[in-house]
């Protein structure tokens, strides 16, 4: 048993729950800063990127829909009405085609340029596929084609955007699409014509085929904008921008449910920013593509600067996912502050992966620069980092994969960490993984199969520090010199740092606040050492600045109180002082506290 506290300690400096308060810091290691110059970051060229990535602006002047004839009872076919307000507006040098409040059912809608679609209301679209033709040029996984025209269509059209709080409608699930299913034979038969360079123009779908349409398909477009909307039901993938740049993708709702059921699809696109999107699919969230086998290296255009912030995913697969239609190359993918499963945010499906790169044998083209930092999450089904280029096993030529980094990753659940599957001749290459934490893993071994130039620094699994580089030196803040509540400063048990411990009360609500002043701002990776003699998990809240990081970091036995162990954690920060404070959350109280070492 830990053993209890001294009387004359309980009663004498602890009398009445007391504070002894100390703050000062040993540095752990050599110091950082003068040690050398810090190489570029890939995440430098990101402001770059977005200077150029600039929504379209429109004139002040307003085209209602219900001015030409709609009416928003669901029940008039509007399409008309759509295709007269969009050219009027067009025809006037642009401005806005205002959808009003009511549900204006309706079929294909064809976008110009110069035009904002603004719905206010709903858009919900008409089930029977004839409403969907003529033909037009399309990509359908990755393949080119002429096919049913998506709900929502562009072409070759400048400053574009749909706009508003309203919702556009797919009302799939309501007709003939989800049955048409992956497309069977039609995909057969699209597939073999694109291995087989039969010419575009004879490649024909559309009516009494069934390749489904995808739901908004914009094609060779510059200057982009969608935002706030709320988009539903689609037959196939949700936001597909082909051949397009300067693209912008805000603070949009995804829900599908159909299978092929993908969030936004930038294809064959440069210069993208999708930023506080919720994805609640019944695919991947956001997977950036580039065309499939022989077809898409025929056309060779990559996806490049495409940039993902502050975005929420629930969904059937990935997260941020590439491929596996990426045989014109993807260069230059950047994520950051995501969140995985969010509990707010729960949707249909938990993901499997946070991060998916999946590319096959006859892909060709390359996967180069794919960087993800301050990803958070909880509860996914399979590996939080998985690149395969295993995804399918037919064919000869795998693409290059290469140089992907991932920091201040943070993941409570998932059946593994990471899962690297390269091929004995076709080997991934630069993946670095640094200041990550994944808690809750049930497979604690993370795999990684003919990778070349694999980093790993500050990475935990499980509380086991995992790295195979050594990290940054830290600066290490030693526990006997915080401020303490409900607990003293002990050296009875060896392998401690500097000249102790805390030994807190078994009580709920004993806590360690660490006092530490930092030049400037930023996410830190905290690392906590700590050793528990007992058989009993003595769990701990995390506060930062009063903010609630982790409300219960796990702190099972270590075997000995003389075993030490560490466990870690991304932390904001902020320039000046910073607090962090440890609190019991049982009545066992904290572990035996050593010392905390943030990294920059």
């Amino acid at each position: 048993m830990r053993p209890s506290r001294r009387d004359v300690l309980r009663t004498g400096i602890l009398a009445g729950g007391a504070i002894i308060t100390m703050s000062s810091k040993a540095r752990g290691g050599a110091a950082s800063a003068a040690a050398g110059s810090t190489a570029a970051s890939p995440w430098d060229r990101v402001p770059e990127i977005l200077a150029r990535i600039v929504p379209p602006a429109f004139p002040d002047r307003t085209f209602s829909i219900t001015d030409h004839g709609a009416v928003g009872d669901d029940t008039t076919d509007c399409t008309s009405a759509f295709r007269q307000a969009i050219a009027a507006c067009n025809a006037a040098g642009g401005g806005r085609v205002v959808v009003p409040a009511g549900v204006y059912r309706t079929g294909a809608i064809h976008l110009l340029s110069n035009v904002n679609l603004q719905v206010n209301g709903t858009i919900r679209f008409r089930t029977d596929t004839g409403s969907y033709l003529p033909n037009v040029f399309t990509r359908w996984e990755g393949i080119e084609c002429y096919n049913y025209s998506p709900f929502i269509h562009a072409d070759g059209q400048t400053n574009i955007a749909i706009t508003g709080t309203g919702t556009i409608d797919g009302n799939a699930p309501a007709g003939e699409w989800a049955s048409w299913g992956n497309g069977g034979a039609d995909r057969d038969q699209l597939r073999a014509w694109g291995a087989g360079d039969h010419p575009v123009a004879q490649r024909q779908f559309g009516a009494g085929h069934k390749l489904r349409p995808n739901m908004i398909g914009l094609y060779r477009c510059t200057g982009v904008l969608v935002q706030d909307v709320s988009l539903r039901n689609p037959a196939m993938w949700t936001l597909h921008p082909v051949y397009c740049s300067n693209v912008t993708v805000r603070d949009v709702t995804f829900y599908s449910t159909n299978s092929q059921g993908d969030g936004c699809d930038p294809d064959s696109c440069t210069d993208v920013l999708i930023t506080g999107c919720r994805f609640n699919t019944n695919d991947d969230c956001v997977p950036v593509k580039s065309g499939r086998d022989r077809d898409g290296r025929r056309v060779g255009r990559p996806s490049q600067n495409i940039v993902i912030q502050n975005c929420r995913f629930s969904g059937r697969w990935g997260g941020v996912t590439i491929g596996s239609e990426m045989s014109g190359g993807v260069r230059d993918v950047f994520a950051e502050d995501c969140v995985c499963n969010p509990a707010d945010f729960p949707g249909r499906y938990p993901l499997k992966y946070a991060l998916y790169v999946k590319t096959s044998f006859n892909r060709g083209g390359f996967v180069d620069g794919v960087h993800l930092r301050r990803i958070s999450g909880r509860n996914l089904e399979r590996s939080a980092l998985f690149i395969t280029l295993n995804y399918e096993t037919s064919g000869s030529l795998p693409p290059v994969v290469q140089n992907v980094t991932a920091d201040g990753v943070t993941i409570d659940g998932a059946a593994q960490a990471y899962d690297l599957q390269g091929r004995s001749s076709d080997h991934i290459k630069n993946v670095t993984i640094s200041n990550s934490v994944f808690t809750r893993v049930t497979t604690a071994a993370p795999t990684a199969t003919y990778v070349d130039d694999l980093v790993l620094t500050g990475v935990f699994v499980n509380g086991r520090d995992i790295s195979n580089t050594q990290p940054p030196p830290a600066d290490r803040y030693e526990a006997e010199n915080a401020t303490i509540s409900q607990g003293v400063v002990e050296s009875n048990h060896a392998g401690y740092s500097g000249t102790g411990f805390v030994n807190s009360d078994n009580v709920t609500g004993a806590y360690v606040q660490f006092s530490v002043t930092l030049p400037e701002p930023g996410q830190r990776p905290l690392t906590i050492r700590y050793a528990n003699g007992t058989t009993t998990n003595r769990p701990f809240s995390l506060t930062v600045n009063g903010m609630l990081v982790n409300p219960s970091v796990n702190a099972p036995g270590t075997g000995a109180w003389t075993t030490w162990v560490s466990t870690s954690a991304v932390i904001p920060t902020v320039a000046g002082v910073n607090t962090v404070r440890l609190t019991a959350t049982t009545s066992g109280g904290l572990p035996n506290l050593d010392y905390v070492e943030l990294r920059p």
